[in-house]
């Protein structure tokens, strides 16, 4: 795997030009855009990347935008993938931190959310969103991609067996696997996973959240997200197009039972009530700011795009399991019996189309080594064969 995906990393860098502005196919952007209303592009932007929510498709859509624009990338340090997950965050877990101090721009790698700590990385003027999924489907997900690393998943059978009674697997005191077995969104926030719901403190923790971040998506309305944040932002449509990234094989879907999808609004009560206090907001910021009507006519016109993208790029028009993807350095990250999702793109392609396509679909580790490689040229090169997502950061 370290020599296909080192092989990889030399066959896409002579694609990828950080200064390279003629992004879009059949586009050519080389200043930010104009929009139609006197608002300016956000370049300044933190993403609280939370985990099984769609959140690696808004990471490509991140990096992409630092490429385009030439910003600079708050990037694992040394040999990391992640800023120090499960750790609370620390400055220091961010490459060069001390020498170039505030002047990164994006910062979207995992942390677990640290405000005081982030801010010392990130200008005051930093826009702060991050995304939220349904706990039902995420717990589900959740399960089937750390099955093989989470006790409480491993010594369960299946996931309607886990939350048939999960006190029976779940050990609290396995904090740092067992993240991903209860509430995971409420710790990516910062928060105790094992907190006791309570009212008060949950209102408190809501309050807080919504003083840190302007802007919580939700991933089970991706493109309506996708739109919400173009509004935020001031960025183009191109901006945020996408094509889904690490998604995985519906083969490998385990099918919740209605008493097991109440199980969770229990066993995750506290990422429950999260989710649905932002998916209230998120749809009220929709009608304050764009108007149902006029947010149905820009889906439709994202999804346009991304069709026309993937007619463009795409031999099979769609994502391929792991075994069909044929090219070795767009294989995404394999996680326990999952089949992650890639794709293959068409070998005929110019050059320019070609750099445009490949930015689309190459996996979040691969893009994360390559800008590591362009902004940290002097380093040394993350070692790829070693995508442990959960790795612990060594303080140094």
């Amino acid at each position: 795997i370290v020599f296909n995906l080192c092989l990889g990393l030399i066959f896409l860098s002579g694609f990828f030009h950080m200064k390279n502005k003629n992004y879009l196919i059949l586009k050519s952007h080389e200043e930010l855009p104009i929009p139609s209303t006197p608002c300016r592009a956000k370049t300044n932007v933190m993403f609280l990347k939370t985990h099984k929510t769609a959140s690696s498709t808004v990471l490509n859509i991140m990096f992409r935008f630092a490429e385009r624009y030439n910003l600079t990338v708050a990037l694992p340090a040394g040999e990391f993938v992640h800023l120090g997950y499960p750790k609370s965050f620390l400055a220091h877990f961010v490459e060069e931190f001390k020498t170039i101090g505030q002047n990164f721009n994006i910062m979207c790698n995992h942390l677990r959310f640290n405000p005081s700590e982030v801010q010392k990385v990130m200008p005051a003027d930093t826009f702060y969103f991050s995304i939220l999924r349904n706990p039902i489907h995420l717990l589900e997900s959740s399960f089937v991609y750390y099955k093989d690393y989470a006790p409480a998943f491993k010594i369960s059978k299946d996931v309607n067996e886990y939350l048939a009674s999960p006190m029976k697997y779940y050990n609290p005191k396995d904090q740092e696997q067992n993240v991903y077995a209860r509430n995971i969104m409420w710790f990516d926030f910062g928060y105790d996973n094992n907190a006791e719901d309570n009212k008060k403190y949950i209102q408190g923790v809501l309050k807080k959240i919504e003083q840190n971040f302007h802007l919580i998506l939700i991933a089970d309305y991706f493109d309506e997200s996708m739109i919400l944040l173009k509004h935020a932002l001031c960025w183009d449509l191109d901006d945020v197009i996408y094509f889904k990234l690490n998604s995985r094989s519906q083969d490998t879907v385990q099918t919740l039972t209605p008493e097991s999808k109440e199980r969770v609004k229990v066993w995750c009560s506290l990422d429950w009530k999260l989710y649905l206090h932002f998916n209230q907001s998120f749809w009220r910021r929709i009608k304050e700011t764009i108007g149902l009507e006029e947010l149905k006519e820009e889906v439709n016109h994202l999804r346009m795009r991304q069709k026309e993208l993937m007619e463009t790029c795409l031999l099979d028009q769609k994502a391929v399991g792991k075994d069909h993807i044929k090219n070795k350095a767009l294989l995404p990250y394999q996680s326990g019996s999952t089949n992650i999702l890639g794709y293959n793109l068409k070998e005929d392609l110019d050059n320019r189309t070609l750099r445009t396509c490949q930015k689309m679909v190459i996996p979040e580790l691969q893009y994360m080594s390559y800008l590591y490689s362009v902004q940290h040229p002097h380093k040394k090169r993350k070692p790829l064969g070693l995508p442990l997502l959960w790795t612990s950061f060594q303080e140094k």
